[in-house]
């Protein structure tokens, strides 16, 4: 009876390590497609977006800090490519469209912190987690459809790999009277 038992529990553990090493070589092997398909600098060629210059913090901070696997990204804001931010206040000055714009061009300007960071944006695994934050007035409640501009903006560039977690909400105010500020946590493929 001994002999059956520890026959049972050889075969059952055997078949797990099997199933395990299947699912290892199976990810493995998606991975290493994905990978091989994945291109967002080709992808924000054929979007017609160029990277910009980010230049030095204007206080004290960083662009960016790595910690393990994952970037974390410092507010940026809707700075376009002649030097000037996109301003306002949504539901006075601004449209939900105008802010949309905005939105996007801060995207912009974090995936230009993340080309310089990275070297590359094929080392980008995934977009972790968004945090917008709307210029707004006290009754303005499209804080999302704002926000959306830059989370489309992810999702056009990394495919699936762009889908995160996200915030989007009201400030009082923000620097300089900018329109959107977003933050952003970045998973990289480890080196």
């Amino acid at each position: 009876m001994k002999n059956v038992i520890y026959l049972f529990v050889v075969l059952v553990w055997s078949s797990c390590t099997n199933v395990d090493r299947k699912l290892e070589e199976s990810t493995t092997l998606n991975n290493q497609v994905l990978q091989s398909n994945y291109d967002p600098e080709a992808k924000l060629d054929s979007l017609g977006i160029s990277l910009r210059d980010i230049g030095n913090p204007l206080a004290n901070y960083v662009h960016a800090a790595r910690s393990g696997n994952l970037t974390f990204l410092a507010g940026k804001g809707p700075r376009q490519a002649d030097g000037e931010n996109i301003v306002g206040k949504l539901g006075q000055d601004l449209s939900v469209e105008e802010g949309y714009l905005a939105a996007r061009e801060a995207g912009i300007n974090q995936l230009s912190v993340l080309k310089t960071e990275l070297g590359s944006l094929k080392k980008v695994k995934r977009i972790v987690s968004v945090h917008g934050m709307v210029n707004a007035t006290a009754d303005f409640t499209d804080h999302s459809k704002v926000i959306n501009g830059y989370s489309d903006l992810m999702v056009a560039v990394f495919g699936n790999q762009g889908k995160h977690a996200r915030a989007a909400v009201g400030m009082v105010s923000l620097p300089g009277n900018m329109a959107v500020e977003v933050e952003m946590v970045v998973e990289v493929y480890p080196e």
